[in-house]
């Protein structure tokens, strides 16, 4: 008699936990959420089209991340890191374990969507649901950038009796304007890590920054080995601007760096500076030396004295050998071979000399990129000027059918001061405000179909450590990466410095030490976002 006692009491505990269970779901589906505004939230870069549809979506404890295919695992767990670090909620990726899921985030690949850019996306949040559309894994990584802003500083405790964060409701279609969109580290005039350099990353990738360009060498450094020619880093990375000891990267820890950008979606765009720009190397193996001096050490900031000798085989030799050690560890497509003021080259040895080296970027299967100068000597129209001076080899590269990389010192040069109160940076380009770095149209110095994109360099004559590097570059960079990212028609600077008061509560979080320009009321407390 016992035993249907025993099996009866069971099914009532079963179905009195089913009861509660289904009780407490019902609960918190039922949740009113105040009333929110997806158009209204501070995103940067700001997306092509956003419809609000004045809901929430509680992001909590039983939310769980999904993909749709095995190779956007890595994207859902880098997700699930970035909400941890945040919010302290674990979620988990895929998991198989029957859990209490209430709210999901789906990050799917699909072909059948028409977005025509490959880093394009698409959001569509309901009250239950995230679900993150797009072609590639690069258009899914940018998406959780978008999805990470929207999750507020802190957690609503009054609508549950567990913390949510209210993210709000409705669709975003999103794609980039240019698919270049970049910034440039100067490592060469003043050395910087490997720590330097990720956390760096780690702030670009937020605002879907794809490009970091590394300057590798000039008169005062060179910054990376070459097992070939090791005299490059034993004496040319010995010291730097102002006679610290310098230092360099060796091949793995370059390869470290490289990795690390890959896995934000970001290339590191090697560039060697040649034929001028070049002590560092001459002074290293001074048969390289072109300018009929005994080289010497250098750590001032005088520029233009320096070139190859551009009629001696071995220089050719020795160009080659870096370029192909470079390449070996460098799977973007491009090669960035400096050709800047280089005053004291012949302009028929410039001209020779650029063509050469074109070729032997080329033997190595990359697009060979030069700072606007590259213009002026007969090379091929696969070959990038990166515009920063001269609007007429701008003009000429166009002439030849090349593509052109955009950095106008006067607004995009992040080693320009501020104001004349700046604590770092130069000022032979003018003043460069948090608004006038961002309030300007690539297009009014060259079509469109002939901008490759935006590059905004900071050269590193001034600053010596990550928090000047910050000073400066932060928060200019961020305007930067919505120059690149969003059309011309939906950028207003008026709208454009209310959000970025916005970013105040991340930059402080990542400790990032940036410049607080006095044109903007930047954000102290934070608050749900909800409009």
């Amino acid at each position: 008699m016992t035993k249907p006692i025993f099996i009866n009491s069971l099914v009532i505990f079963i179905f009195l936990f089913n009861l509660i269970s289904c009780t407490q779901q019902e609960k918190k589906r039922e949740i009113n959420f105040p009333k929110t505004n997806l158009e209204a939230e501070n995103l940067i870069p700001k997306p092509l089209e956003v419809n609000a549809t004045k809901s929430g979506f509680a992001l909590d404890k039983y939310t769980t991340i999904y993909t749709n295919t095995k190779d956007l695992k890595e994207v859902g767990e880098f997700l699930s890191k970035k909400i941890e670090l945040k919010t302290a909620l674990q979620l988990p990726v895929n998991s198989k374990e029957n859990r209490n899921t209430q709210t999901v985030i789906s990050i799917n690949k699909s072909s059948n969507l028409d977005l025509k850019n490959q880093e394009a996306y698409q959001l569509q949040i309901s009250n239950d649901s995230i679900i993150l559309d797009s072609n590639t894994i690069a258009g899914a990584f940018r998406g959780i950038q978008t999805i990470r802003q929207l999750i507020p500083e802190t957690s609503n405790d009054t609508l549950a009796e567990n913390s949510i964060w209210v993210i709000p409701t409705g669709k975003i279609l999103d794609s980039p304007q240019y698919n270049y969109r970049g910034t440039m580290l100067d490592v060469a005039r003043h050395f910087f890590s490997v720590k330097d350099v990720k956390k760096y990353i780690d702030i670009l990738s937020y605002y879907k920054i794809n490009v970091l360009h590394l300057h590798l060498s000039d008169d005062q450094g060179w910054r990376i080995e070459i097992k070939s020619w090791p005299k490059l880093t034993e004496i040319g990375g010995s010291t730097e601007v102002g006679g610290g000891s310098g230092g360099f990267y060796s091949q793995e820890e370059f390869t470290e760096i490289v990795n690390y950008a890959l896995a934000h979606h970001i290339m590191i765009i090697p560039e060697i500076d040649m034929p001028g720009h070049t002590n560092a190397a001459s002074v290293s193996y001074p048969i390289l030396n072109g300018n009929g001096k005994t080289p010497k050490l250098y750590t001032g900031m005088r520029v233009g004295f320096s070139t190859f000798d551009t009629k001696k085989d071995t220089v050719y030799t020795f160009i080659d050998d870096v370029v192909r050690e470079i390449t070996s560890l460098s799977p973007n497509p491009y090669f960035h071979i400096g050709g800047d003021e280089s005053h004291v080259t012949k302009r028929n040895d410039y001209t020779y000399f650029i063509n050469r080296v074109e070729k032997i970027v080329q033997k190595y299967g990359k697009q060979m990129i030069g700072w606007d100068e590259i213009s002026n000597t007969n090379i091929d129209s696969t070959s990038i000027a990166q515009f920063w001076n001269s609007k007429e080899n701008a003009e000429k590269a166009v002439t030849k059918k090349m593509k052109v990389i955009l950095s106008p010192a006067k607004k995009a040069y992040l080693d320009m001061k501020y104001d004349s109160n700046s604590k770092f940076g130069l000022d032979w380009a003018g003043y460069i405000p948090v608004d006038s770095a961002y309030a300007w149209n690539p297009e009014s110095y060259l079509q469109k179909e002939h901008i490759l994109g935006v590059e905004a360099p900071l050269w590193s004559e001034t600053i010596s450590t990550i928090e000047e590097l910050e000073y400066l570059a932060f928060p200019r960079v961020i305007g930067y990466a919505e120059l690149g990212w969003t059309t011309q028609k939906n950028r207003d600077w008026e709208n454009y410095k209310l959000r970025l008061a916005n970013q105040a509560p991340f930059l402080n979080r990542m400790n990032v030490k940036y410049y607080p320009s006095p044109i903007i009321n930047w954000k102290k407390n934070d608050s749900l976002h909800i409009k």
